[in-house]
């Protein structure tokens, strides 16, 4: 617990070098560097490292909240944050912790089982039973906590690091807190604040 929250101190103080992606013909773009366009996304720049599942570089999929990345969190083994991203839009345990042994494209996909009780019409979540407002520093908190709990896998610390010094990117993100449980920005400042975090406080083995 002692770590946790002196990450949590570390994030709030974290300056993040976030910037709006750039668009123009047809193309997005990040500080000049191509990062999409119709034909291709591109895993990794000069300046940026892209996250995602799909894209062609390991450590872009790896640090991928899809990516089967078990770990501990909250007394629970999960098989991926996705899993805990999805999982959080469940009211019932029980279909929760159906949803925390998910990972990759099923464990996004399962999104469309809770349609019938869209989570952002009133903007609470839940974890085992206990609601939380998206909207509020608790969840906030939630977020630092679910992060920091997968860096106890050594392959998630070993990914981060292995992204040396690039920015952190998730260009498909949303940007708005109610259309999505993790923005952009949220994201981002996980990953690049606790690869930060990792090179200062954190023994790698």
């Amino acid at each position: 617990m002692k770590k946790f929250l002196d990450y949590t101190n570390f994030r709030k103080n974290y300056n993040l070098n976030y910037q709006e992606l750039e668009e123009r013909d047809g193309c997005i773009y990040f500080e000049g560097e191509l990062v999409a366009n119709a034909e291709k996304q591109v895993a990794e720049g000069e300046k940026f490292l892209n996250v995602g599942y799909k894209l062609d570089g390991s450590v872009s999929k790896v640090l991928s909240n899809l990516f089967p990345m078990s770990f501990w969190f909250r007394g629970k083994k999960v098989a991926s944050l996705e899993g805990v991203l999805q999982g959080i839009k469940y009211k019932d345990k029980k279909t929760q912790n159906l949803v925390l042994k998910y990972f990759g494209m099923d464990a996004h996909h399962t999104r469309g089982c809770n349609e019938i009780d869209y989570w952002a019409k009133d903007g609470i979540v839940y974890w085992q039973g206990k609601p939380i407002n998206r909207h509020g520093e608790e969840y906030q908190l939630f977020i630092d906590e679910l992060y920091f709990s997968a860096i106890k896998n050594p392959l998630y610390r070993r990914a981060l690091l292995s992204s040396k010094d690039k920015y952190l990117l998730h260009h498909v993100g949303k940007n708005y807190p109610s259309e999505t449980v993790l923005t952009r920005r949220e994201f981002e400042l996980r990953l690049n604040s606790l690869r930060d975090y990792i090179k200062i406080k954190y023994k790698t083995k």
